[in-house]
């Protein structure tokens, strides 16, 4: 049997790696996705070769992942809850993705994750590999508990001591982190209890607001039709842009909350996340659609939102619901095009200027100062007419 396993290096898939190689007498093919997550990527091959696979492929998907993923996302504007910028879920699909196109080009049977059966990644990793690869089969060892026998971070670390499995982790660990271009998320341990406060110590994008800068700094992001494109006018790389304004949010400490959501698997789950540069181009985003977009195509796609992003949080990246909505909104950012300047300062976004050579902002039909191009008067048979269901609502309610 040949499997292509989803590998990072750490303890999970490292005991998982040797584990499929004894219970399914496997050929193991690892693969390793960079999204931006700045861990020591080299030795990654020699230390999965040590631990048992044959090959391991890491790929470099910073641009991909902020080009077709992250952008795209952000052209809806979408937000999970009202708060959850999807940092986590925009990246799985991505993931999933070259998982199977590895598995297609080495002729493997299966793929195998290491995320766990109470989680969302599951979920995500699974249907992108079903929709793309419908005959895949695919291993969860966590959802195996017949020949899973692990209960815990203690039973692996025993395990990789006594097959020799090169780690680096200790039985002690406060909380999990995952980090990639867009965010990074801190969850379980210390943050299962949602009344407890997060340790001022679990940050890594983003400055504590009393060590920011007691100055604000401004910041202008370009985009075109609806991506962006450039920061303070010198034009970046989907990758680059994003790891600029990472740097510029979190020095001012933008873009961390805590939150409880949702999961799609039926819990609730309380995470803390980081994410400066997606903090900083959605208030850009929707300040350069506040005068370039027509107010009823506006309101149609913020009725998208909720929809758009639960597709993104529960998996349905390749689905042909995500494909329809996403033509629609992109067709709507025909126009959003110009330029944003926002302030960061003390963990805010304030939104001080926004132009475009499409704007439809018409100072002149805004302006108090001018009548000739707007007759105050005619408001009052609109008005009259709006309000006519509402007076013989009321004319009936009057002869109760």
């Amino acid at each position: 049997m040949k499997v292509v396993l989803a590998y990072s290096g750490g303890l999970d898939t490292s005991v998982i790696l040797a584990w499929l190689k004894e219970q399914y007498n496997a050929e193991v093919i690892c693969f390793c996705a960079d999204v931006g997550q700045e861990e020591e990527l080299d030795g990654l091959d020699e230390k999965a070769k040590r631990t048992g696979a044959r090959t391991c492929h890491i790929r470099d998907l910073r641009e991909e992942f902020a080009r077709d993923y992250v952008f795209p996302m952000m052209q809806a504007n979408a937000i999970y809850e009202g708060t959850y910028l999807l940092g986590t879920s925009i990246a799985r699909p991505l993931i999933a993705k070259h998982l199977v196109e590895i598995a297609k080009a080495e002729g493997a049977e299966a793929i195998c994750h290491g995320a766990t059966g109470k989680g969302n990644d599951q979920v995500r990793f699974e249907l992108t590999a079903y929709a793309l690869k419908p005959d895949i089969q695919i291993i969860a060892p966590w959802r195996l508990p017949e020949v899973w026998k692990f209960r815990g971070r203690t039973d692996m670390i025993k395990y990789a001591n006594e097959k020799k499995i090169p780690i680096t982790v200790s039985a002690a660990k406060p909380y999990s982190m995952d980090r990639n271009l867009l965010h990074i998320s801190f969850e379980g341990g210390v943050l299962e209890d949602p009344w407890v406060e997060a340790p001022d110590g679990m940050r890594v994008l983003t400055k504590p607001l009393k060590d920011t800068p007691n100055q604000p700094e401004d910041v202008v992001v370009s985009f075109q039709d609806g991506i962006p494109v450039a920061v303070n006018g010198k034009a970046l790389s989907p990758a680059a842009l994003m790891k600029e304004l990472n740097l510029r949010g979190g020095n001012h400490g933008v873009g961390r909350i805590d939150i409880v959501e949702n999961r799609y698997v039926g819990m609730k789950s309380r995470g803390v996340y980081e994410t400066p540069g997606g903090t900083i181009l959605h208030h850009a985003h929707r300040a350069m659609e506040s005068i370039t977009m027509d107010r009823e195509v506006m309101f149609l796609r913020d009725s998208f939102i909720p929809a758009y992003a639960r597709m993104v949080y529960n998996g349905f990246w390749f689905a042909p619901e995500r494909d329809m909505l996403q033509a629609a909104i992109s067709h709507s950012q025909q126009n959003v095009t110009g330029e944003v300047r926002v302030r960061l300062f003390k963990g805010g976004v304030t939104v001080t200027g926004r132009r475009s050579p499409f704007s439809l902002y018409n100072s002149e039909i805004a302006s108090f100062e001018k009548e000739n191009v707007y007759n105050q008067a005619d408001a009052t048979g609109f008005i009259k007419l709006n309000a006519l269901r509402l007076r013989v609502r009321a004319s009936l309610n009057a002869q109760k």
